[in-house]
């Protein structure tokens, strides 16, 4: 891959990892407890609650380090699709004033499609394993 490619590739997937990173901490500091009430309100189960802030979290420090990329952004492009879905879309694109709209999430999907494609760039934990394996 040339040069401008694989630093596109690191700013977008540690800006996407910090991201997820931040968000799952702010889950934790809010309780899980919380965060369980919130989607139940979206009549989800509580125990998808547990899982995304999990994921939010050990994921977005998985990309930051381009460890598991694929993996990772898959898992988080699906928590992305469940939030536009089930919390975003009926605000509409930007929000009704009342709640944030989806423009985010789609713009955080988007980076994490990009990821899936592409996968890491040679600035990861992901070159150093294929690396040996192909020595």
């Amino acid at each position: 891959m040339n040069q401008r490619f694989e630093w596109s590739l690191l700013l977008i997937r540690v800006v996407a990892g910090i991201t997820f990173l931040v968000h799952g901490i702010v889950k934790f500091q809010m309780g899980l407890d919380n965060v369980a009430g919130f989607f139940g309100s979206l009549s989800l189960p509580a125990f998808l609650a547990y899982l995304v802030t999990f994921l939010e979290t050990i994921g977005g420090l998985a990309l930051i380090l381009g460890f598991g990329t694929r993996i990772f952004s898959a898992l988080l492009g699906i928590v992305m699709v469940g939030a536009i879905f089930t919390a975003k879309l009926a605000g509409g694109f930007l929000g009704d004033g009342s709640g944030a709209g989806y423009e985010l999430d789609l713009a955080l999907l988007s980076m994490l499609l990009a990821l899936v494609i592409s996968g890491s760039s040679r600035y990861s934990v992901d070159s150093l394993f294929s690396n040996q394996k192909s020595s």
